[in-house]
C-alpha cells in the first residue's frame, strides 16, 4: 500500500497534464504538437521510474496510479477510475442481480457513505441507514479510500460475511455491524394498491433507474389503468438513481406533453431541454414520494412532477446530486466514470447540494433514525449508554413504553425489556444483550416496513384522496 501511494504521487504529478491525451489523443487532433511533447514527457517519466526507482514496478502499475491520481485531482465525488474487476462489479450493480450486501455507496464530504440500502437487502436487515458513514471494513480503516475500493472490499460471495464500522449522525461512538452477503435481486418497480374512502390509490415504487426500468414501469402502469385507479403515487424514496435515459422515458409517461422533464447543461454551456411526448395528461391525481436518499435520476423525476406536472411531493428534501456521469471503457476492461454534464430541473433550477424540496413536508418518526444496535457486553439496570437510548426508542415504537429515551437504564426500562423478552420467547432477565438487540432490530424493521406505520406513504394517500374530493 505504501509503495502504491508513493507511485501514485510520483506518477500523478508527472502525468496529470498528459494522461487525457494518452488515452484520447484522437479527440485532440488540433493539438498535435502538444500531444507529441506530452507523449515524450510521458515516455520519459515512465522510463525514468521503471529504470531508477528503488523497487521493481511495472509500467501498467504506474499508468493505473497515474489515472487514479488525475481523477482524484478533480475533487469530484462522482468521478472515478475503476480497474477491470471493479468495472465489472459496477456494471453488475445495474443488472438484475449481484452478490453483496445490497447498499448504494457514495462519497459524501470526503467519506465513504451508505446513500441507500436496498429494500429487503442484508444491509437493510442489519439496520444500515442512509447517510451512515463507513469508517472501517473488517477492522481496517478506509480513510482516503475511493468508493470503488470500498465496494470491492464489501462485495463478495453470498454466504460470506463482512463487518462494517459505522459512524451515524446523532451518535458519538462508531458501532460495528456484521452482515452476511447474499444474492441481491433488483426488483426495479413494485406495484401496490390501497382502498381509501371508496377510492383506489395505486403506488408505483421505483427502486432503481436501471436498464429497462422504463419498460417495467410502462407495463405496470398500463395494467393499473386497465384495472382502474383513482390516484397514483410515484415513490422514489431510497432510490439512488441510475440511467438518465430511463428517467426521460418514465417522464414521457407522466409529465404533460410539451412540458420539460429535465434540462441538461453540457460543458460548452449549451442547454438541451428534454420535453415530454405524452399525448394525454393523466386524468387522475399524481403524488410523488421523496426522502433524503432520493438521488440523481430520482430527483429529476421528482422535480419534473413538481414543476412541470404541478403535482404534490410528500416527504423530505432529496439528496442533491445535479451532475451526470458517463462511463468510458478502456481496452483492458477498466473504466473512467466522469462527470460530463450538469442537469437542471424542469424549471431550470440547480439542485446540486440543495436537493428537491417537498411541497408537503413529512418526516419519518424518530425511531426510523435509531442506530443499529451493537452490543458487546449486556447492559443492565442503573447504567447509561447510547445503545440503551436507541433500544428505548425502538421499544417505545413497538409498544413497550420506557418513558424515556435518554439512555438511562431505569426500572421502567427494565420492565419494558422484560415485557419484550416475554413476548418474543427470549430469556426474561430485563437486560439488553446480543439476542435481545438482534430481535429488536428485526422487529423494528418489520414495523417500519408495515404500510400502516409508513407515515409518509399514508400522508401521500391522504393527499391523493383529498385531491379527488376537491376535484369533485
Amino acid at each position: 500500500m505504501k509503495l502504491r501511494r508513493i507511485l501514485l504521487g510520483i506518477a500523478a504529478a508527472v502525468l496529470m497534464i498528459g494522461i487525457g491525451t494518452f488515452f484520447f489523443s484522437q479527440n485532440f487532433a488540433k493539438q498535435e504538437k502538444n500531444d507529441q511533447e506530452v507523449s515524450g514527457k510521458l515516455a520519459k517519466a515512465l522510463d525514468t521510474i521503471e529504470q531508477h526507482y528503488v523497487d521493481d514496478v511495472s509500467r501498467d502499475q504506474l499508468i493505473e496510479g497515474a489515472i487514479e491520481g488525475m481523477v482524484s485531482t478533480l475533487e469530484d465525488p462522482f468521478s472515478d477510475y475503476m480497474d477491470s474487476e471493479t468495472s465489472k462489479q459496477f456494471r453488475q450493480s445495474l443488472e438484475s442481480s449481484f452478490e453483496g450486501i445490497g447498499a448504494e455507496i457514495g462519497l459524501i464530504d470526503g467519506g465513504v457513505t451508505i446513500t441507500s440500502p436496498l429494500r429487503d437487502s442484508p444491509a437493510e436487515k442489519a439496520g444500515l441507514r442512509a447517510n451512515d458513514r463507513i469508517v472501517e471494513i473488517d477492522g481496517e480503516s478506509i480513510e482516503g479510500w475511493s468508493v470503488h475500493e470500498a465496494v470491492s472490499k464489501i462485495r463478495g460471495e453470498g454466504g460470506t460475511s463482512v463487518t462494517l464500522t459505522i459512524q451515524r449522525s446523532g451518535t458519538s461512538d462508531p458501532f460495528q455491524v456484521e452482515i452476511t452477503r447474499d444474492t441481491i435481486k433488483i426488483e426495479s418497480v413494485r406495484v401496490q394498491s390501497f382502498e381509501r374512502d371508496g377510492k383506489t390509490i395505486a403506488r408505483l415504487q421505483i427502486t432503481s433507474f436501471s436498464e429497462n426500468v422504463a419498460s417495467q414501469f410502462a407495463e405496470a402502469l398500463s395494467e393499473l389503468e386497465e384495472k382502474g385507479l383513482d390516484g397514483l403515487i410515484i415513490d422514489v424514496r431510497g432510490n439512488p438513481g441510475g440511467y438518465l435515459h430511463e428517467t426521460e422515458k418514465i417522464g414521457n409517461l407522466l409529465i404533460p406533453g410539451g412540458e420539460p422533464i429535465v434540462q441538461v447543461e453540457e460543458k460548452s454551456g449549451n442547454v438541451d431541454v428534454k420535453t415530454s411526448t405524452l399525448k394525454e395528461t393523466k386524468p387522475y391525481p399524481i403524488v410523488g414520494l421523496i426522502d433524503e436518499s432520493s438521488a440523481s435520476a430520482s430527483e429529476i423525476l421528482a422535480a419534473a412532477l413538481k414543476e412541470s406536472g404541478g403535482y404534490e411531493l410528500v416527504g423530505n428534501t432529496t439528496f442533491g446530486k445535479g451532475t451526470v456521469q458517463a462511463p468510458i471503457e478502456m481496452n483492458d476492461g477498466s473504466m473512467l466514470k466522469i462527470t460530463t454534464s450538469r442537469w437542471l430541473t424542469a424549471g431550470g433550477n440547480v439542485i446540486d447540494h440543495e436537493g428537491v424540496e417537498p411541497t408537503i413536508a413529512q418526516d419519518h418518526p424518530d425511531y426510523f433514525y435509531a442506530a443499529a444496535l451493537s452490543i458487546e457486553e449486556p447492559l443492565t439496570y442503573d447504567t447509561v449508554s447510547e445503545q440503551t437510548a436507541h433500544a428505548q426508542k425502538i421499544l417505545t415504537a413497538l409498544g413497550f413504553e420506557t418513558g424515556r429515551t435518554d439512555g438511562y437504564f431505569d426500572k421502567k426500562t427494565v420492565k419494558a425489556m422484560e415485557a419484550f423478552q416475554q413476548a418474543h420467547d427470549l430469556t426474561v432477565n430485563g437486560e439488553l444483550n446480543k439476542d435481545v438487540a438482534s430481535r429488536l432490530q428485526e422487529e423494528i424493521l418489520t414495523h417500519i416496513r408495515d404500510d400502516k406505520n409508513d407515515v409518509q406513504l399514508n400522508k401521500a394517500i391522504e393527499v391523493a384522496v383529498s385531491k379527488l374530493k376537491s376535484d369533485n
